[in-house]
């Protein structure tokens, strides 16, 4: 689900992909995870957000900390960066600043897209933008912890960052299939890579946005569904992709929350690589593929169930293909962006540790195998690696 950000005032305003810091379009970077907060014996969630950030020092380059729309969550946001090295330095230290955080209250924060095991469910709100949320959403919300990785990029331009929105459409589904990381729901295995991707799709409007005419239609489709009913208000969509309500950039929406920090830097240097790679093309002036919207869900649900393991469906082809096969065309449509940049051998690092490994999902149903005490384990601590 999309987050719902309760900014802590005191921290630095900045966010992801700041225009002020973008030496040049396609550039600017940020990464937002989202963590749940865990009894460490028990493995269930607790609602001790207010807790763990209350008092903590402002962080510095823009970063900052936040709660979420369940007291059982809390958000690390780094701040502007311009290259893989600096945001990776800012996801260890906003993920080690809320495990030291989260020790002094008793609690462990923990890498994973949807909770372990089942525990109380945690308190509503009642008031603000997270009680209008509650109230209009109900039994959807009441129990939804679900964390994922979000990633700015920065593009100058509402009209381009439309123009970018069109052109990715067709690779969310493979961001995806590289990330699922929450395959228990309550104490049960769903079966699943991303149960939060299904969780999120019972959303309105959820999944890879329509393609639009520009940045007027973008705005006049939110405001209708806003005039619907079934957005609170314009600054929420959930679609996995969009251009930033506040901000110069394309926020992706796709990845669960990465198990390690290199997890996270790959979702953020892909997501970039597909924005330069969009821009060049806007540049030539490349035709624009067309994707049908119910083949792009089906894509979607494809990568939820199976990662990288299994079948997934090509939304340009419309055809099941290899879940391998559809991350091969992704590295193969952003490699001269990614050469551009200096993440290639990265991202191929990166892809060779996840074949070797897993996914996430798989990992934590590798350590479940072990028992309770070493899922909790493994998804609290090596959050460096």
């Amino acid at each position: 689900m999309s987050r719902f950000p309760l900014r802590y005032g005191r921290f630095g305003d900045r966010r992801p992909g700041d225009e002020a810091a973008a030496p040049a379009s396609g550039l600017t970077i940020g990464v937002e995870e989202e963590f749940l907060l865990l009894d460490p014996g028990t493995g269930a969630t607790v609602s001790r957000a207010s807790e763990v950030l209350d008092g903590l020092a402002p962080l510095p380059d823009g970063a900052a900390l936040h709660r979420e729309l369940r007291p059982t969550q809390v958000e690390a946001a780094t701040g502007i960066c311009t290259d893989a090295a600096r945001l990776r330095a800012q996801v260890v230290r906003g993920r080690q600043i809320l495990r030291d955080a989260a020790a002094r209250h008793g609690t462990v924060i923990a890498a994973s897209g949807t909770p372990l095991c089942s525990g109380p469910l945690p308190p509503r709100d009642n008031e603000g933008r997270f009680g209008r949320i509650d109230a209009g959403y109900r039994g959807l919300v009441a129990d939804y912890e679900a964390c994922g990785t979000h990633v700015h990029v920065g593009v100058p331009g509402k009209e381009l960052a439309v123009q970018v929105l069109n052109r990715v459409r067709p690779w969310l589904p493979a961001l995806l299939t590289l990330s699922v990381n929450s395959p228990f729901d309550r104490g049960r295995d769903t079966g699943y890579g991303s149960w939060r991707m299904v969780l999120q799709s019972r959303f309105p409007g959820a999944g890879v946005p329509p393609p639009f005419d520009g940045f007027a239609g973008y705005e006049a489709e939110v405001a209708r569904l806003v005039d619907c009913g079934v957005l609170i208000d314009p600054a929420m969509s959930f679609w996995l992709a969009r251009p930033s309500a506040r901000l110069p950039t394309i926020e992706f929406r796709v990845a669960d929350t990465a198990l390690t920090v290199d997890e996270a830097v790959l979702q953020a240097v892909l997501s970039r690589a597909l924005v330069r790679r969009a821009l060049a093309d806007i540049e030539r002036g490349t035709a624009l593929v067309p994707v049908s919207g119910q083949i792009a869900a089906a894509a979607v649900w494809a990568a939820a169930r199976d990662g990288i393991d299994g079948v997934g469906v090509d939304p340009v082809a419309a055809k099941q293909v290899p879940a391998g096969q559809t991350v091969a065309n992704l590295l193969a449509y952003v490699r001269p962006a990614l050469e551009d940049t200096g993440d290639l051998g990265f991202v191929r690092e990166s892809l060779r540790r996840l074949t070797s490994a897993g996914t996430g999902a798989t990992r934590q149903r590798r350590a479940r195998a072990a028992g309770m005490p070493a899922l909790v384990a493994m998804l609290t601590g090596g959050h460096d690696g």
